[in-house]
């Protein structure tokens, strides 16, 4: 009896032991962004901010890896038919307010993308080849495309799933942006759940315990939005955050120096562009044109381009953390050319020849918006174009501000011309060529992101063909055609791709991703 109860108290003593440890392996993650998201909305603004938030929150119904691969999320399988595409669906998952998640969800969030109003980067470029969503039973859904859709899987992957139930309401897409900025109707089956959102100051996540997938590593998620990048370093090394993202590029011998921070660095998918206003009116910040727009003139967009020393750019402001871009997106991923995979040398004096040759051989003045903290260096980056292109006469006033305040202004064509990113979700070309360079047709959820007015309708009839063409040697080879075209018309100009890079405490690990999200639940304690 006595022996009984001295293994009684060892035991309870034990479970006392290892009670108190996993209390004390509960813990909370902070991670310094370098951009404040603009919107909770999980489908108002295709923004990495935003995307890697509503990542945390919701699940889309297929995902990518850190690779841009398809891998099973809420639909566990798929078949494709044809132009029919079935998704059988995750049972028993549930939305963090406990409610079952059905196929009824899934059509009220696609139904939902293209009546979300004032949507900057509309998630409508996602379901662009979507005819007809149907549910055939609670868990099975049935896409329809408008003939062959080679990246379906990719693009539904940007499209995170609302709640039906939760996100209900009388404006023609339910919840408004507004209400779901403050966390109404912000409900989603992801790893976390919404808490909380102090603008300028944290966003707080923690612990969705109705999760399906495999339980994260953080009890509770705490970002807080550092624009200025000496400031993230100075929170991290004073171990007020434990991770941060994109660290200044001069800064990180020293960070990869410092034994108690690891520094990840992953190849992204992220190009880093000026887009040219080539309206035929006069745009904002013009002047010295004689009442013309000279963009709209391919040798000026030549010469703009022949006078950026790229290479310069990547050495010198991004220290070597970058590779100069000829592309949207850098060969040899799926769909680019071999033609267009190293840039051109810089040619001031060419470029002067054909600024002569389209009647400005004392140039003119523009306007170069850009985001001040949004990408690596992008403030600097600006300034150094608009001195490159100065040397061929052409003045530039650069505007820099805050990412949601610039993204506002891009949208309602504020600039002559303005710096921006984009990142090719899909890892092919038909992601950005769809986005950035297509016509603009908000119907049909094409040149989501082209607000510089460009439009080539031979180009628009290559990127429609490869669209629909699921032989992948056909489809490249139409992709890499219309990348050229673009390339060649100058309609927009590759300046670098980024190198994406976090660091963290030693007793961290992310291996970070090619879309450059930051996603707290792929973060864990080192082994």
């Amino acid at each position: 009896m006595k022996s009984i109860r001295k293994t009684l108290l060892l035991s309870a003593m034990a479970a006392c032991f290892l009670g108190a440890a996993g209390m004390a392996q509960a813990r909370d993650l902070t991670i310094a962004l370098r951009s404040e998201p603009s919107s909770m909305d999980p489908q108002f603004h295709s923004l990495t901010p935003n995307t890697q938030l509503s990542e945390t929150l919701f699940d889309p119904l297929v995902r990518t890896d850190g690779t841009a691969k398809p891998i099973p999320s809420l639909a566990e399988s798929w078949t494709v038919d044809g132009d029919v595409w079935t998704f059988k669906l995750r049972p028993d998952v549930k939305f963090a307010d406990g409610s079952p998640f059905t196929a009824q969800d899934v059509i009220f969030t696609y139904d939902r993308v293209p009546k979300v109003p004032n949507s900057p980067s509309s998630y409508s470029l996602y379901l662009s080849s979507v005819d007809k969503v149907e549910a055939p039973d609670p868990h099975t859904i049935k896409i329809t495309t408008k003939g062959p859709s080679p990246v379906l899987l990719a693009n539904l992957s940007m499209v995170p799933i609302m709640s039906h139930k939760a996100a209900a309401g009388p404006a023609p897409e339910g919840k408004t942006t507004v209400e779901l900025n403050r966390g109404d109707g912000l409900v989603g089956t992801g790893p976390y759940k919404f808490v909380s959102w102090k603008r300028g100051a944290e966003i707080v996540f923690e612990r969705n315990e109705h999760y399906w997938g495999e339980k994260p590593a953080w009890d509770k998620v705490i970002y807080r939005p550092i624009s200025n990048s000496a400031a993230r370093v100075a929170a991290l090394l004073a171990g007020d955050v434990d991770v941060i993202e994109d660290p200044p590029t001069d800064d990180l011998p020293k960070l990869k120096n410092d034994k108690n921070l690891y520094v990840q660095e992953t190849p992204s998918v992220r190009v880093i562009y000026l887009a040219l206003n080539q309206g035929q009116e006069v745009p904002p910040g013009m002047s010295g044109t004689d009442g013309k727009n000279p963009l709209t003139d391919k040798r000026v967009r030549q010469a703009l381009s022949l006078a950026i020393d790229r290479q310069a750019i990547v050495e010198r402001i991004m220290d070597g953390v970058g590779l100069p871009a000829a592309n949207l997106l850098a060969y040899p991923a799926f769909g680019t050319s071999e033609k267009h995979s190293k840039v051109a040398p810089a040619d001031p004096e060419q470029a002067k020849k054909l600024m002569a040759e389209a009647g400005y051989p004392k140039g003119f003045t523009l306007s170069l918006g850009s985001p001040d903290g949004r990408y690596t260096n992008d403030k600097r980056i600006a300034q150094v174009v608009a001195s490159m292109w100065a040397r061929i006469g052409v003045k530039t006033d650069v505007e820099t501000m805050a990412p949601p305040v610039f993204f506002k202004q891009r949208n309602a064509f504020a600039f002559s011309t303005y710096l921006a990113g984009w990142a090719a979700s899909s890892g092919e070309m038909l992601n950005p060529l769809n986005s950035l360079v297509v016509t603009k047709d908000p119907t049909k959820g094409l040149g989501t992101t082209n607000w510089s007015k460009y439009s080539n309708p031979e180009m628009d009839k290559l990127v429609a063909e490869a669209s629909k063409t699921l032989d992948d040697d056909k489809r490249s080879q139409l992709l890499q055609q219309a990348g050229d075209m673009a390339m060649e018309d100058y309609g927009i100009l590759p300046l670098q791709f980024e190198l994406s890079v976090w660091a963290m405490k030693k007793d961290i690990r992310y291996g970070g991703r090619a879309d450059q999200m930051t996603l707290a639940q792929d973060m864990t304690l080192a082994q």
